[in-house]
């Protein structure tokens, strides 16, 4: 749970398999928001339940912002990859390294 001034950076697997990487000032309000359903227009709305499978927190706005960007851009395969928490494994997926044949 974020801290006095800190940020937080999610990832939710959808009820359909996908993800959902978000980035709030309040976890635990954010995720309620999103398992209420409160925007029909949502990504999440017609994908729930959720589970939120990753989140970190962050000092700044700016700092979970560019994470959170960061993340978005992502393949499925390297969320997944940093879901799991093997980290060291990112740099490589990063540089078009994959498991894939």
């Amino acid at each position: 749970m974020p801290g006095q001034g800190a940020y937080a950076v999610y990832i939710i697997r959808c009820a359909d398999g996908s993800y959902y990487t978000g980035m709030t000032s309040d976890l635990r309000l954010r995720i309620a928001e999103h398992e209420q359903g409160l925007d029909p227009k949502a990504y999440t709305y017609p994908r729930r339940p959720l589970l939120v499978v990753w989140s970190e927190e962050f000092g700044s706005h700016d700092e979970a912002f560019r994470c959170e960007q960061q993340i978005k851009g992502w393949r499925r395969e390297k969320k997944e990859t940093l879901i799991r928490g093997n980290t060291d494994a990112l740099p490589e997926l990063a540089r078009g390294g994959s498991s894939r044949r």
